[in-house]
């Protein structure tokens, strides 16, 4: 009779255990553009990406990323975050087995009776276990698992931007170096021409108004030029704070590596492919999975919980020169909670997890209308400096020969100063404009490096930093 209770509850808590509660559905879809719109560039390897720095041959670049990286609280704060992850992993998965504990206890009593005193010593393991009948702890460990391949990929996200962060600061920096050499240059040439005007006034070959000029715009170009070093020495502790390389090695390596123009990125031609490689987006699906998984154990903890609970031990007692030893055993009891009245609070609890699993769909699909953003403005960009690049260096070559050449007139008396401050103005306006264009470019190539995920991929999820 009672194997054929035990096989009875048996069969009923299998029935049971296949009547878990299903949440929201975990996958959902988002709109992605059947093709890019911006021409694609031409030369790149997506599967370089990941090395995509070590290939620009500027070994100093590569440093600067790799010490970044390590000193990065952006990159500390992923890297807790997946601690975090595994353990509520493991504390979740945990809660689908039984608990095992041992006890022991030595007690010394004595009476004041005709009965001696003795020593009782036992010792028991004693187990618990909640069958999840509804699936509460199993969607609470699905959830944990799917937040915690979402951090790995929050860890990589992070390696990316810190990577992305510390080359754009690098070549604004190499940018600023090249406006301040030019504007170095040009304070020269206005320094030199209101020398040679000052010496043409002292013998009265110009007016002392044109002396004035002169000394104006040699004092414009040389302010110009302070202000552009200490935007570049602003540009230094910059890139310092964020490598942890010291101020005076730094400089040092800088005055000594050339500028490497970065190397081409090659994105797929499918945006579903490239969106894809985003650990970004591969979080906030992972977000969206985990939040239906949550939506599904809040459910369930408005249905019965079962619960079973056993012990095994074995005691001793030792009492007037005599010694009792015994062993014990129980199974049981087999227990069920049924919810009745928690003023609305499981309801709640569902109400909530529903809103947060809305909020979910919402981030991911906002996350992938901004991934394609950043991908078309970044080939946008890179389009349209390529085009101009051209144009900006015919511009700079003739600006530059008609200035030698108005200055020539000048010296020679035939042309006016004024003449030759235009011609100055418009030289320098032109030698920034390749400048800035040339940052510009670098900017665009980091961005479509993080636009395009900086190599990650989803088999990389699985793997631990």
């Amino acid at each position: 009779m009672r194997k054929s209770e035990y096989a009875l509850a048996a069969s009923m808590m299998l029935a049971l255990a296949g009547c878990a509660v299903q949440g929201p559905p975990a996958s959902v879809a988002a709109s992605a553009p059947a093709n890019w719109h911006a021409p694609l560039p031409h030369n790149g390897n997506v599967a370089d990406l990941a090395g995509w720095w070590q290939r620009q041959g500027d070994a100093l670049l590569a440093e600067l990323i790799t010490d970044a990286q390590q000193v990065s609280p952006t990159i500390a704060t992923a890297r807790t975050r997946i601690v975090q992850s595994r353990a509520d992993r493991v504390a979740s998965g945990a809660a689908l087995g039984p608990v095992l504990d041992a006890t022991g206890s030595v007690v010394r009593t004595s009476q004041q009776s005709a009965q001696p005193g003795g020593t009782t010593s036992q010792a028991a393991l004693q187990a618990s276990w909640e069958i999840d009948v509804f699936g509460a702890n199993r969607a609470n460990r699905d959830a944990a698992q799917e937040r915690y391949d979402s951090a790995q990929a929050g860890w990589h996200d992070a390696r990316v931007s810190v990577a992305a962060e510390v080359a754009n600061q690098y070549y604004s920096l190499r940018a600023c170096r090249a406006l301040q050499s030019v504007a170095e240059q040009d304070a020269a040439s206005r320094s030199d021409s209101a020398r040679l005007t000052q010496l043409s006034a002292d013998a009265g070959f110009q007016a002392p108004a044109n002396a004035a000029l002169a000394r104006a715009s040699a004092a414009e170009g040389a302010s110009r030029a302070i202000e552009q070093r200490a935007v570049c020495d602003v540009g230094v502790q910059a890139l310092m704070a964020l490598s942890a390389m010291p101020e005076d090695t730094l400089r040092a390596r800088l005055a000594a590596t050339p500028l490497v123009a970065p190397a081409p990125v090659a994105i797929s031609n499918l945006p579903a492919q490239t969106l894809a490689q985003r650990p970004d987006i591969f979080s906030a699906e992972r977000e969206v999975a985990a939040a239906s998984f949550e939506v599904s154990g809040a459910k369930a903890q408005r249905y019965p919980r079962l619960s079973l609970a056993g012990s095994i031990g074995k005691g001793n007692i030792r009492a007037g020169g005599q010694s009792i030893t015994g062993s014990t055993w129980s199974i049981g009891p087999l227990a069920v909670t049924l919810p009745i009245f928690d003023g609305g609070r499981r309801r709640a609890q569902v109400d909530a997890a529903v809103a947060r699993y809305d909020e979910a769909v919402v981030k991911y699909r906002a996350g992938v209308r901004q991934a394609v953003r950043e991908v078309e403005e970044a080939l946008l960009n890179l389009q349209s400096t390529d085009a101009r690049s051209s144009h900006a260096q015919t511009a700079l070559e003739g600006y530059r020969l008609s200035f030698v050449a108005t200055e020539e007139r000048y010296k020679n008396g035939l042309a006016s100063l004024i003449e030759l401050e235009d011609a100055r103005r418009t030289r320098l306006a032109a030698e920034n404009t390749v400048v800035n264009l040339q940052r510009e470019r670098s900017a665009a190539w980091v961005a479509l490096y993080r636009a395009a995920g900086g190599g990650w991929n989803a088999s990389q999820a699985a793997i631990a930093p």
